[in-house]
């Protein structure tokens, strides 16, 4: 906390440097910071030794100086905040006097005004100014009802002016509510039926498989769909745009869209694809005995999906319609897997589909499934109406690396074919495109793969191999497999803000969504960029979504907002935890989203929560208890996002509920408990 301190104060020193001071303003300068001073000299820190309370004209005192302060860093950043558009201008100065605030150490305040019911500093940063005011009008009243200092350091630099400054309407308590309210609704849109809250979701191509999913995503609590332009094409992107605008105005249910730019992220290469079998595997328990058979869906291939209200193990689609024809509830079909091994599926259910029938069955030994396998009903003549299996995608290939192993990774061009994982001297091996991380890295820095699962620290470089030594995986190793991310948290990497990719598909989100998400942005290049190319195609009222991924980012956080406030575009804040996390390190984590959030909200600037939430219920169909206080905390946050997963209706619902339950319910619950153990 003590450095966040130090950084805010160093970040309000950077603003106001070269800046021109009226003569009025150096006065102000001066007398403030001699009341400071002559509080901060004290051995044991700033107000440590404060006088007691009851002397509230001390503490009267203490509050202007703070105010003064305030007051004086709003002045010497005056000619940036004119430079924000109208919309912005009053939160703008309010994240100024937010950032002055918190370069101060107020510690002993916030004891002494917290004592006596006033204030609390804490709460206050989307309405700095208003609070400190209210705050010193009531000492001023209790001074002079009660109190009758003379000589106080308040009549020399408290005139009736500045006074009056303070009071300025647009600084009300009232009108900064309104200011995140308003803004709020202008990127996220409009909330109904009594919500606080957006709630989020991450689709891909999964939803050209399922006619109703997003149906069901809004039916069930969801606002906003979001697309990641790193993965799919203009094509799917256009067709899941399609599907969400035809259900909103179906069930009459807003849904905004927000399309996240790709940005420079650093990516493992694709390898080398698979054989194309799918595995069949039942759940067994601890001593390997089958307790539960694998569900697997059979349809033809035209069907499409299950109905979205089954979850199979797997889906093999059969080509042969004669022969699902002759299917019927407690038929056994036979055939013999990738490994000749003898094999069979009990048909359980059977649903009426589009364009024909679907079957699920029941496998209670592990098959490998290939294309081209035949099947065979149990029982009944005539092997003719066989069916084949078609189209068995092929398996995802990955390295499995431990502790220990030496892992290559090699510069790939586009001439490039898909990497073997295997290196000629043993060491596993993988690709990366980006030329970013051959050019910036050196031995000893520290490197992490797919969100921080695997750690290594890179051994030698060259300028096509960089060579890591894993120092942390799974006790049986982790997979690394194709698109995963790399982070080199302690490398000095210079990154384009947008890349030509990026360009490229700015102009189909321009002409397709609502909300722009901008990856990996770190500092005000980056934002002057984006809004050059705003302007260029007169993008004004695009949602633009700065998503906090990178240590660097995260500390130059307000001099983004402020430069992005210049333009008049919806503007929000994505706490990416995912590569934040390791940028920053796990441990400063929390401390950190704090920050984003406590800076988010004196801009009054919407956040967007998001990375692993309810991810366990999402993947597994079962949540952890840390998972669901995560997202009571993520109820400060204007939206929470999910990713997608084989449970994301569940999830969205959950999610739901816990946003947007009725609190009165469980203090009702608890009170005839609290009665019944007194009495």
């Amino acid at each position: 906390m003590r450095m966040m301190k130090v950084e805010a104060f160093h970040m309000l020193a950077l603003m106001i440097q070269c800046l021109p001071l009226q003569r009025m303003m150096r006065t102000i300068l001066i007398l403030g910071m001699k009341l400071l001073l002559s509080y901060q000299s004290q051995e044991s820190g700033f107000y440590q030794n404060a006088v007691n309370l009851g002397n509230r004209g001390d503490l009267l005192d203490k509050l202007k100086a703070v105010q003064l302060h305030v007051l004086a860093m709003e002045q010497w950043n005056a000619s940036r905040i004119k430079l924000c558009h109208r919309r912005y201008s009053v939160s703008a100065a309010n994240l100024i006097h937010h950032l002055a605030l918190k370069s101060l150490d107020v510690e002993q305040l916030k004891e002494d005004l917290s004592s006596i019911g006033l204030l609390n500093l804490e709460t206050i940063n989307s309405y700095v100014l208003a609070s400190l005011s209210a705050a010193t009008q009531m000492l001023e009243n209790l001074k002079s009802n009660n109190l009758n200092i003379s000589g106080s350091m308040s009549k020399e630099i408290y005139t009736e002016k500045s006074l009056n400054k303070q009071k300025r309407e647009e600084f009300t308590i009232n009108i900064m509510r309104k200011k995140t309210s308003l803004n709020q609704a202008s990127l996220l849109g409009q909330l109904q039926d009594g919500r606080t809250a957006h709630i989020m979701v991450t689709v891909g191509q999964e939803v050209l498989e399922s006619e109703t999913l997003i149906t069901d995503l809004l039916k069930t609590g969801a606002t906003i769909i979001r697309i990641n332009c790193a993965h799919g094409n203009p094509s799917i992107w256009s067709e899941i745009i399609r599907r969400a605008k035809r259900s909103s105005e179906m069930l009459e249910k807003p849904c905004q869209i927000l399309m996240d730019l790709a940005g420079p992220k650093l990516r493992t290469g694709k390898l080398e694809a698979g054989p194309c079998v799918m595995k069949i595997s039942p759940k067994k328990n601890a001593s390997g005995e089958v307790i539960f058979p694998a569900q697997v869906w059979l349809c033809p291939k035209e069907a499409g999906p299950p109905p979205g209200n089954l979850s199979p193990d797997a889906v093999v689609y059969v080509n042969g319609q004669e022969f699902l024809s002759k299917l019927e509830l407690g038929d056994t079909v036979k055939f013999s897997d990738a490994r000749g091994q003898q094999r069979m599926l009990k048909v359980s259910k059977r649903f009426h589909v589009f364009s024909g029938v679907g079957f699920m069955a029941e496998c209670s030994k592990t098959a490998y499934v290939q294309s081209g396998t035949a099947l065979y009903i149990k029982g009944k003549k005539g092997k003719s109406t066989a069916g084949l299996v078609v189209d068995v995608p092929a398996a995802e290939q990955f390295v499995r690396l431990r502790v220990g192993d030496l892992l290559t990774i090699s510069r790939n061009s586009s001439d490039d074919k898909h990497e073997s994982t295997t290196a000629t001297n043993g060491a596993h091996r993988i690709t990366c495109s980006s030329g970013y991380l051959f050019d910036s890295v050196k031995p000893g820095d520290p490197i992490a793969f797919d969100d921080g699962k695997i750690w290594g620290t890179i051994k030698g470089t060259s300028i096509s191999e960089i060579v890591v030594s894993i120092t942390h995986a799974g006790q049986r190793g982790t997979k690394l497999g194709s698109d995963k991310s790399i982070n080199i948290p302690e490398s000095n990497i210079r990154f384009d803000g947008l890349t030509s990719k990026d360009l490229m598909d700015l102009n189909f989100v321009a002409a397709h969504a609502d909300m722009v998400g901008v990856s990996f942005v770190r500092d005000v290049r980056d934002i002057v960029v984006l809004r050059q190319e705003l302007e260029k195609r007169k993008l004004q009222n695009l949602g633009i979504v700065l998503k906090i991924e990178t240590k660097g980012g995260f500390e130059k956080l307000p001099h983004m907002l402020l430069e992005a406030m210049k333009s008049p575009n919806p503007l929000g804040v994505m706490i990416a935890r995912g590569d934040l996390a390791v940028e920053c390190g796990w441990e400063r984590l929390a401390d950190v989203q704090e920050e984003i959030l406590s800076i988010s909200n004196a801009a009054h600037i919407p956040v967007i929560w998001a990375t692993q939430v309810l991810e366990s219920l999402v993947k597994s169909g079962v949540p952890t208890r840390a998972e669901i206080t995560d997202v009571a905390c993520g109820r400060r946050a204007s939206c929470i996002m999910l990713n997608k997963g084989k449970h994301i209706l569940e999830a969205v619902s959950t999610l739901d509920t816990i946003l947007h339950g009725n609190s009165t319910k469980v203090k009702a619950e608890v009170k005839p408990l609290l009665l019944s153990s007194l009495s």
